[in-house]
């Protein structure tokens, strides 16, 4: 390839040792996947041979070896003087004339049509040097127009090599200056100034789950969102459903995306675009339409089959034709490289008072003194084990936060700088805090939490916390199957990691108090309430299309996100079981719930269900499920029916389920009965009439079968779920569905407590336990062991 210019269409990933990585790629898809409908700007390419040509121009590169020779990068102001020395000799120094003549034709060639806007980038390109990572460290210059400001750029990005932190680098990795080449990529501008853009990965970035599309996006360009100046939207899709046209998007976080980046009227490199404010009406919307999230997931899936690999993919959204456009791919190079055979799970043994919250990176631990840096120029403060806490980070701050335990910023979301490097050194972050440097005192001893699911937690103090490794690779057979109680969706991915059968229950619970927090009587009765509780709804409602479709849809998203992350295993999501002072915290519960003497024995389960005042709440419920089951084709998802009195309610419950688009049998519907009061047990037959099996719930059945309140410290010590009069309640039930051919579970707390009383259920015969993630694999274990011991014997 001796030629100093390339098309893009003439460009493959065969050619990443001419044009560097990033401009290859370019090539790579439009010559392999615009016949397959994925939109990518054309451009061209300066090769690396014009790079290297123009280094022997004017002896440029002989002044470089030699300025280069005797720096020690060590001193900082030796470097900057040296680095902005040689960036100067690069701007000054005119181009070869067959480079210039090549970059005038092109370009010319390209503007044939009319003029536009280009972005000129860098690609580098490292001879003999395979694991060089220069990601982040050349420069970009976007919104560049005519002929003169193109060149000018293409130096600044040859220049830019020549950076500060690009020369430490590579002195530090031990790679030679002159091995290192680079190639500008000039590409039309997509109208995303007036449009979106963002970042989408084809697995989930925290875990490596396979089956999901991570999207992340912000109005105007996508700089905004990659420096992590932004918290941007998010969005999760579920490749499976998509494949099967169906609607596939599992969640949607709405982000505040402060400010946005635009066409500034200057069309010079470094004067080219400004960042502006986003009007608060945009602020309170998703940046992209639903058939535009699964038009973009459809492009990834695309991308992804053809590299044969997960990627990371920058995207475009033109203001002006409306149309979707892929502006970058590259492999991912952490999760997908993680083991998928050791579960680390950090576990919090302390509580303490949060002092900011942010979008969680890392699901681990870290505990420091906190180190507010707003500058680099004061990062010598950070030493070994700090909290870094700043407003945002790019690659200049890389060097202190390999120092840093944990890293916490203002700004910035899930594909951030900060997030990015955090993951590739193994610590955890919490960023789009909004004002963590205001917040956290400095030199003061903070934990973060990145273990609690979406959110990430940064706790006053230095809490206590434990990390267990389980070795996950080959699990012995046992003669019963082993599910998970789950009720955070934000956890639903990692946790399906672990080896399982599936979820025994999935509480509505969990997510309508955590995704949601209102009571859905005020979201039906939006209209009726004051200012000032409209107001607080509103604002918790942003994005959605009103008040009752919120509740619907985030309950279908928590419910589909759990099912999706185990499928095509069963998900057992058990209804609403809220007692009515549980109902009454949520906001505006206190209008609508009755005060009772004794919630847990009141108006709770089934008898809720048909009430006459609870009948359009639950319908909300059957909205989110059918959409789950009957319209996104996640048939795994199963009902489960909880505190069912007597026989006349499991008969009505069934026939209000029914009348709601969830008939038991149809499109494979199974609907399960907590077993859980002692009259389920004694008339397990009967109960079985109108039910597809049972799942035990071990708590509600010891406390009332013993005569206890389990909330009660003053008799805590009597409750045991291994007493007698407990186990042949539950001896009843699993045989009662042995007898029928019917499924029996059990999900309760005992078997997570007490590894004896699994082993128990086991010798009964029972088809399932259902246990808390973090027992899953000593129980398992546990109940290996018996079972050989049983057949020794």
């Amino acid at each position: 390839m001796a030629k100093s210019i390339v098309w893009f269409k003439h460009l493959s990933m065969a050619d990443v040792e001419h044009v560097g990585g990033k401009n290859a790629s370019l090539g790579e898809m439009i010559s392999g996947l615009t016949d397959k409908g994925v939109r990518v700007p054309n451009g061209f390419a300066t090769t690396a041979s014009a790079y290297k040509e123009f280094l022997q121009h004017q002896e440029l590169g002989h002044r470089i070896s030699a300025s280069l020779s005797s720096l020690d990068v060590d001193d900082i102001t030796a470097l900057a003087d040296i680095g902005k020395t040689i960036r100067g000799w690069i701007i000054d120094t005119p181009f070869q004339d067959s480079l210039q003549k090549e970059i005038e034709l092109a370009y010319r060639q390209m503007m044939a049509d009319g003029e536009f806007a280009v972005a000129v980038r860098s690609s580098a390109t490292a001879e003999d040097l395979p694991d060089a990572s220069f990601a982040g460290q050349q420069e970009t210059f976007l919104n560049i127009s005519g002929l003169q400001n193109v060149i000018t750029a293409i130096k600044e990005v040859y220049a830019s090599l020549y950076n500060d932190r690009a020369i430490a680098y590579r002195v530090h990795q031990g790679f030679e200056h002159n091995k290192v080449a680079l190639s500008a990529g000039v590409q039309q501008m997509v109208r995303s100034d007036v449009g979106a853009s963002g970042v989408m990965f084809t697995l989930d970035t925290e875990s490596g789950f396979r089956d999901a599309i991570f999207i992340t996006g912000a109005w105007g360009l996508g700089e905004t969102v990659v420096q992590g100046a932004v918290n941007p939207d998010e969005f999760y899709v579920y490749k499976p459903g998509l494949k099967d046209n169906r609607s596939a998007i599992l969640s949607r976080t709405l982000g505040s995306k402060a400010i946005k980046m635009i066409y500034n009227n200057s069309s010079e490199p470094g004067q080219s675009t400004k960042t502006i404010d986003v009007s608060e009406s945009d602020r309170r919307r998703f940046c992209l339409s639903d058939k535009h999230i699964e038009e973009l997931a459809r492009y990834a899936i695309v991308i992804e089959e053809h590299y044969q690999c997960p990627m990371d993919i920058e995207w475009a959204l033109d203001g002006h034709d409306n149309q979707l456009y892929i502006v970058q791919a590259r492999p991912e190079t952490v999760e997908s490289r993680s083991s998928t055979n050791i579960m680390e799970r950090y576990i919090l043994k302390d509580s303490g008072e949060v002092i900011v919250e942010g979008r969680a990176i890392g699901q681990r631990i870290g505990a420091g003194k906190a180190k507010v840096v707003m500058s680099t120029e004061q990062m010598f403060r950070v030493q070994p084990g700090d909290v870094l806490v700043t407003d945002m980070t790019d690659p200049d701050w890389e060097p202190i936060m390999k120092r840093a335990s944990a890293i916490i910023t203002n700004r910035g979301g899930r594909t951030c700088h900060a997030a990015i490097i955090a993951r590739e050194l193994g610590i955890p972050a919490i960023v789009g805090c909004g004002n963590a440097t205001d917040k956290i005192t400095d030199n003061h001893g903070v934990t973060v939490s990145c273990a609690e699911g979406d959110t990430g937690h940064v706790y006053n103090g230095i809490l206590s916390f434990e990390v267990s490794r389980s070795d996950t690779g080959v699990m012995p057979d046992i003669p019963t199957k082993i599910m998970m109680n789950v009720a955070n969706p934000g956890r639903a991915f990692a946790f399906s990691r672990l080896p399982n059968s599936g979820v025994g229950l999935a509480r509505l619970e969990f997510i309508i108090n955590s995704m949601i927090g209102i009571h859905p009587k005020v979201l039906l009765n939006f209209d009726q309430q004051s200012p000032e509780l409209q107001s607080t709804i509103m604002e918790r409602t942003a994005g959605y299309a009103d008040p009752v479709s919120f509740y619907v849809d985030k309950l279908a998203e928590g419910i589909a996100t759990l099912a999706a992350a185990y499928a095509p295993a069963p998900v057992i999501v058990r209804l609403s079981d809220f007692k009515s002072n549980e109902y009454a915290n949520l906001i505006g519960g206190e209008l609508f719930e009755p005060e009772e003497e004794n919630p847990m024995m009141g108006f709770r389960g089934v008898s809720r269900y048909l009430s006459e005042t609870f009948n359009d709440c639950f319908e909300l419920e059957c909205r989110a499920l059918r959409k789950v089951h009957n319209d996104m084709g996640l048939t795994n998802t199963e009902i489960m029916v909880p505190f069912c009195r007597t026989l006349e309610e499991a008969e009505a419950v069934i026939r209000l389920l029914a009348d709601k688009g969830l008939k038991r049998g149809e499109n494979g519907l199974r609907i399960i009965m907590m077993c859980e009061i002692p009259s389920n047990a004694v008339l397990a037959e009967e109960f079985l009439d109108f039910f597809d099996g049972f799942s035990i719930g071990s708590n509600d059945m010891t406390q009332l079968s013993l005569g206890l309140d389990r909330d009660s410290a003053l008799i805590a010590d009597h409750f045991d779920e291994r007493n007698p009069a407990v186990k042949k309640l539950l001896s009843m039930a699993i045989k009662a569905c042995h007898n029928q051919g019917k499924y029996v579970g059990i999900c309760g707390q005992g078997p997570s407590d007490y590894p004896d009383f699994a082993g128990w259920l086991l010798e009964q015969g029972i088809t399932s336990i259902s246990l808390n993630p973090d027992t899953v694999v000593d129980t398992w274990l546990f109940l290996a062991d018996r079972a050989n011991n049983q057949l020794s014997d």
